[in-house]
């Protein structure tokens, strides 16, 4: 399963539609904290995550409330602000993949592999 979190309904569908033909199952949330409830109560493969959503919970705010629930949560962050200076912190916490907006099939495809396939220990 992967999480799509993204404030903006056609990035959702977008997102949604090319993982959903690359063979995965997906689940989306236009919030941070809907996000964050659905972890408490299920497991993900991967999240790809948006890093300014408004209002509420931006990316970095939502995975250090998701790895207190699943440490090692794997994620990829996807956003059309890469210099943002939050984006450093996220990396710094275990986000170690970025998609730049707007992505194409083949660069998603080829970075959901990569973060599937890393070995991490979990915290």
């Amino acid at each position: 399963m992967i999480l799509v979190v993204d404030d903006l309904k056609e990035q959702r569908q977008i997102t949604s539609m090319m993982l959903e033909f690359l063979g995965y199952s997906v689940e989306c949330f236009s919030s941070g904290e809907e996000a964050v409830d659905f972890i408490r109560r299920n497991p993900a493969d991967l999240i790809i995550l948006d890093m300014v959503m408004d209002p509420g919970m931006d990316g970095l705010d939502t995975y250090k409330e998701i790895i207190k629930i699943r440490p090692g949560q794997k994620a990829i962050l996807a956003t059309g602000y890469p210099g943002h200076e939050r984006v450093k912190e996220l990396k710094n916490i275990g986000v170690n993949k970025c998609l730049i907006k707007p992505f194409s099939l083949d660069t998603l495809k080829k970075t959901v592999l990569e973060e599937l396939e890393e070995r991490r220990p979990h915290a």
